[in-house]
């Protein structure tokens, strides 16, 4: 399905998953030695319970998300995970709409992802479906914007959080 000089390990795994999943299976990029699939979001829990069964990626290391800026499948989750046992680092993503940034959580899958989907929530507004206690982390629960999304002003939105002093109290 896509022609790729791949290390020996990344190959098998990418054809097992092409033959698993088929046109689900997105895209395959391979930079400095990393591989990184990107998942139909339809598929991606099936995908992440697959690579965690059958191929022991039993660790998560992270989720990262971002905000592409695009018209089409603005944000972008990417899960970096690890199997132990072979040693190798994979990477997943998928790709979510501006209107309906929803995910499926995978906590079920890595108890780990509760905190990291709880930041992509609070920084970007994704919403992680069936995550237990999907609530902001950093923000103020009654703020209405997320700050890492490309139009959130660089200097904040004044009036919007009371910030600390910036001067310290002077004593007579």
């Amino acid at each position: 399905m896509f022609n790729m000089s791949l290390p020996e390990y990344y190959q098998e795994l990418v054809s097992d998953l092409q033959t698993k999943f088929g046109d689900a299976i997105v895209e395959v990029i391979s930079y400095q030695g990393d591989v990184t699939v990107r998942v139909s979001l339809e598929n991606i829990h099936d995908v992440l319970v697959y690579l965690k069964e059958q191929h022991r990626f039993i660790y998560m290391g992270d989720i990262a998300a971002t905000d592409r800026f695009t018209s089409e499948d603005r944000f972008e989750v990417l899960y970096n995970i690890i199997s132990l046992k072979a040693q190798k680092r994979f990477f997943v993503k998928t790709r979510c709409s501006e209107e309906n940034p929803v995910l499926p959580t995978s906590i079920d899958i890595w108890p780990a992802a509760n905190w990291l989907e709880r930041e992509a929530f609070d920084m970007l507004g994704i919403q992680f479906e069936g995550h237990p206690d999907l609530r902001r982390l950093f923000m103020p629960e009654d703020f209405n914007y997320y700050p890492l999304r490309k139009e959130f002003p660089l200097l904040g939105i004044p009036g919007s959080i009371e910030l600390p002093r910036t001067t310290p109290d002077v004593k007579a």
